[in-house]
């Protein structure tokens, strides 16, 4: 193994055991926690928490196992089977984010009518679409036999080794990838800028009533109004940062995928020199 093999086997290994971690504390806190088992939202954060332990379980040990041995782990069922839970979980998982999102653009932006517009028996609806989404992909794929190991990924995943399908599969990952990554990142971008502008006009709110009450306290200590001023300022920046932390972890787990995914199939131009580097991949 050369040395940027024995890093990307280390911070799979990593990587696998901070998301068993975070996601075993996330369904900790839904078990023990029964205020967070009666609110809506915890069922898509326990659907989104399963996706994620059902990939570092079942995916990611097996991408390293394709790493450190450079060879497809299994014999074809099983690589064939990896690669239908990978889509299943992966696709899942995006819309999950999505459906989040949805929930807090209600929660805010239509407080008053929250608990008629998502109850348990909408969310349960919502995660029913997901779940229906993600399957019909998944099946398309394994129906076509268009999973199974990738030697570029050192995973079982979608994958088509033959050339006269390469046309149908091209349109298939455009289509895929448009209804699962690109919807859903147009729907987080769409429901946290309305949740943001309700969230600025509020601060806005305060500030005035905060500026008033300076004004009307003339004997207040400068290091008092100083902190005041300060605590306006980290106010209207915290819903930015929250809502830019939550989309931007969101493509930094996915987009890389999409993008190369998009790229080896063709459906955006790959550069010169990537063509010359993994050329021998992109074409298997």
């Amino acid at each position: 193994m050369d040395t940027a093999e024995v890093i990307l086997s280390v911070l799979v290994v990593v990587i696998i055991i901070v998301s068993l971690l975070s996601n075993v504390l996330v369904l900790i806190c839904f078990l023990y926690n029964p205020e967070i088992r009666r609110q809506v939202p915890g069922l898509f954060n326990l659907n989104l928490t399963f996706c994620n332990l059902l990939l570092t379980v079942a995916n990611m040990p097996l991408t390293l196992v394709g790493l450190l041995s450079r060879a497809q782990p299994g014999g074809d069922s099983f690589c064939q089977i990896a690669g239908f839970l990978e889509t299943f979980l992966s696709t899942n998982s995006m819309l999950s984010m999505a459906a989040l999102s949805i929930d807090r653009w209600i929660a805010v932006v239509f407080p008053l009518r929250y608990h008629s517009k998502m109850r348990h028996k909408d969310a349960a609806l919502v995660l029913g679409y997901t779940w229906a989404h993600s399957m019909s992909f998944s099946t398309v794929a394994a129906c076509l036999s268009w999973v199974g190991y990738h030697r570029l990924y050192a995973s079982c995943t979608l994958s088509n080794p033959r050339d006269s399908s390469r046309t149908q599969f091209v349109v298939f990952t455009v289509f895929f990838h448009s209804f699962t990554f690109l919807l859903s990142f147009i729907v987080l971008c769409f429901t946290y800028l309305k949740v943001l502008k309700v969230a600025r006009f509020h601060c806005k709110r305060i500030d005035v009533i905060t500026m008033q009450t300076l004004v009307l306290l003339v004997d207040i200590h400068p290091s008092v109004r100083q902190r005041c001023l300060e605590e306006q300022k980290r106010r209207r920046q915290r819903a930015t940062r929250k809502i830019s932390t939550f989309i931007g972890t969101f493509m930094l787990c996915f987009a890389p995928y999409v993008i190369t995914r998009s790229m080896e199939s063709g459906a955006l131009p790959v550069p010169v020199q990537a063509e010359q580097e993994f050329g021998p991949h992109c074409r298997h």
